[in-house]
């Protein structure tokens, strides 16, 4: 039995969703552990301002947003590459089904089932 070749564009995505699941998990335990470090159980005299901001939100929520907002631009402009899908497949009418038959979708069958008064 041969090994099945994995789709370039699937292995691309999959590289890419764990780089940006990576840095959400890092901002993420950052931001929990700091927050809570810094910013719980605090002598308020001991509160220092950064920007008008109490230092611990500052150094633990508007610094790592600031971070991960250049971080997202770096990963969409020069990490994420664009693949080739392969050809571009006709269009398809999805308002018939194979038999020529019109569909309806559920809300339009719910209209007219409330008009005619009638049970499913």
């Amino acid at each position: 039995m041969s090994a099945r070749l994995e789709d370039p564009v699937l292995r691309s995505s999959r590289r890419e969703a764990v780089v940006c699941f990576g840095i959400w998990l890092a901002a993420c335990i950052y931001t929990v552990g700091y927050c809570y470090a810094f910013g719980y159980s605090r002598d308020p005299k001991t509160l220092a301002y950064v920007l008008g901001i109490p230092d611990w939100v500052f150094y633990g929520i508007v610094l790592p947003w600031t971070v991960c907002t250049l971080a997202s631009f770096w990963v969409s402009n020069f990490f994420i590459r664009d693949e080739d899908l392969g050809e571009e497949q006709p269009e398809v009418d999805l308002s018939t089904d194979p038999s020529g038959e019109r569909r309806v979708n559920a809300a339009a069958k719910w209209e007219r089932k409330q008009e005619g008064g009638g049970h499913a």
